[in-house]
C-alpha cells in the first residue's frame, strides 16, 4: 500500500486517482546531475555515493541493470529494501537478497528521505543516489539516473560503451518516451485504475504500443537498430515483469509477451545477458506485487507462474 511524507510526517495513503479514475504518478523531487565539470557540487568519485533499490520495482532495475553493464558495482555500492512495501513503505528488514541501510542505519526508506529533507512532501520511492559527502539525495528519478550512469560516470566505469551515444541519443531520446506512457507506464494505470473507462483507455493503448513494437523488432534486433541502448533496458524491466505478474495482477490480459513472437524472442535475448539476467529476481518481483496491493488482492495469494522458458533459443542472431 505504501504511503507518502506531507511536511517530514509519515502518512499512510493509496494513490489518489484523476476525476476520472486514472492513475496518476508523482513527479520526482530531487533531480541534481552529477557531471565531470570541476566545480560541481556532484562529481563521479568512487564511493562517495550509495544507491537505493528495490529488486522489485522496474525503475530501480533499470539502474541496476546500467551499473552492472558499466562495471560499477563497486564504485557504487548498493542497499536492497525488502520486497513488501506496506503501510510503513520500503523498509529494510531481512529477507533473501535485501539489505539493512550502512548510511543511516534506517528501518525504513523514508528516514533517508527525511535526512535529505526533514519537511519533505511526497512518496518514497526507489531508486534514488545518496551523496555521502554532501548527506543528502542527489537523484530519484529512474531515466536521469539511468543516462547519468551512463554517460557522467566514465572517468570511473569499467566498461565505457556508450548506451546513448552522439549518432543515437535522439533517437535512444525518442524511443523512452515513446514507450514510457503507454507501456512502463500503461501497466501501473491499467493496474491502478478506478473505472472501468479508465482501464479501458489504457488497455488499449498499452497493447496498441506492444503490437507495434512487435512488429519494429521483427525488422531489427533491438529498439534503436543493431545495438542495445537505454530505451531497450526501458522497456526490459518491464517486459520481464509481463507475463509474471502484470498480466493478472494489473489486469493487463489481452495477450500476453509470450504470444509476441518478436517481443518474447527479444526479451530473452536481453535476459540472457549478465546484466539482465542477474539483476532480474523474479522471487522479489512477484512477492512484491501480489502482496503488497491489498486494494487490489486482499488475499495475498501469490498467482503461480507462468511456464514459459527464458533461457530458450531466442533467435534473434538472424538481424543482427
Amino acid at each position: 500500500m505504501g504511503g507518502r511524507l506531507i511536511e517530514g510526517v509519515w502518512y499512510t495513503q493509496g494513490y489518489e486517482p484523476d476525476n476520472k479514475g486514472r492513475f496518476v504518478r508523482q513527479e520526482s523531487a530531487f533531480r541534481d546531475w552529477i557531471t565531470d565539470d570541476a566545480s560541481a557540487r556532484f562529481r563521479p568519485e568512487a564511493g562517495r555515493y550509495h544507491l537505493y533499490v528495490s529488486y522489485a520495482c522496474p525503475w530501480a532495475h533499470r539502474v541496476l541493470i546500467m551499473r552492472r553493464l558499466k562495471g560499477l558495482e563497486e564504485a557504487i555500492p548498493v542497499s536492497v529494501v525488502h520486497p513488501l512495501m506496506l503501510d510503513d513503505g520500503w523498509e529494510f528488514r531481512d529477507y533473501p537478497g535485501s539489505t539493512s541501510d550502512p548510511i543511516h542505519g534506517a528501518r525504513f526508506l523514508r528516514e533517508v528521505y527525511q535526512a535529505a529533507d526533514a519537511g519533505f512532501t511526497g512518496r518514497v520511492t526507489v531508486p534514488l543516489l545518496w551523496d555521502k559527502r554532501e548527506q543528502t539525495i542527489v537523484n530519484n528519478e529512474s531515466r536521469e539516473l539511468l543516462r547519468m550512469l551512463d554517460h557522467r560516470w566514465q572517468s570511473v566505469a569499467a566498461d565505457t560503451t556508450d548506451y546513448a551515444p552522439a549518432d543515437l541519443v535522439a533517437r535512444v531520446d525518442e524511443t523512452i518516451d515513446a514507450i514510457y506512457e503507454p507501456v512502463n507506464n500503461g501497466v501501473y494505470k491499467c493496474g491502478f485504475a478506478q473505472s472501468q473507462d479508465a482501464y479501458e483507455e489504457a488497455s488499449e493503448a498499452l497493447f496498441g504500443a506492444l503490437d507495434h513494437w512487435d512488429e519494429v523488432l521483427g525488422q531489427q534486433r533491438f529498439l534503436c537498430g543493431g545495438s542495445i541502448t537505454e530505451a531497450d533496458i526501458a522497456l526490459y524491466t518491464t517486459l520481464v515483469r509481463f507475463d509474471a505478474v502484470y498480466s493478472v495482477h494489473f489486469k493487463c490480459s489481452q495477450r500476453r509477451i509470450m504470444d509476441y513472437p518478436n517481443l518474447l524472442g527479444y526479451l530473452r535475448d536481453l535476459y540472457q545477458r549478465p546484466a539482465f539476467r542477474e539483476t532480474t529476481n523474479m522471487d522479489h518481483i512477484r512477492q512484491h506485487y501480489y502482496r503488497s496491493h491489498g486494494f487490489i488482492n486482499p488475499t495475498g495469494i501469490v498467482a503461480r507462474a507462468p511456464e514459459v522458458d527464458l533461457d530458450a533459443p531466442h533467435g534473434r542472431d538472424r538481424l543482427s
